[in-house]
């Protein structure tokens, strides 16, 4: 089992940032490929961003590229998601999530095994 825990969401204006954090336990940290997903009211949860175990290979929604940052600090078992220029768009409960690294980088909610509880990012225009 691996237990996630989000922080770091808030009320920030249009052009502002928030760095969201994920702190995991349970077992090796560095054996599971990490991921961030958010979901908008009436809207479906929504793929955001995924890291793998070494950070070599990362993905991105196409409407957050250049604009999110996800990292990973394998000794710290930390997975963080850095939020630039941040729209009302982006408004959403923001949920981080894992599956074993001996699967393809996950893009797709099926993919992955373990959820946090969500942390709400709102974004005013």
């Amino acid at each position: 089992q691996v237990q996630l825990v989000e922080s770091g969401g808030g009320l920030v204006q249009a052009g502002d940032s928030l760095r969201l954090s994920c702190a995991t336990s349970g077992r090796t940290f560095s054996k599971y490929a990490m991921g961030w997903f958010r979901q908008a009211p009436g809207k479906e949860r929504e793929f955001v961003a995924a890291i793998n175990w070494s950070g070599g290979m990362i993905h991105y929604l196409d409407s957050v590229k250049g604009r999110f940052t996800i990292s990973r600090e394998n000794a710290k078992n930390t997975v963080n998601l850095q939020m630039n220029s941040l729209k009302p768009e982006d408004t959403a409960v923001y949920y981080c999530a894992a599956h074993s690294d001996d699967r393809p980088l996950g893009t797709r909610r099926y993919a992955y095994d373990y959820w946090g509880q969500g942390t709400q990012v709102t974004v005013s225009s």
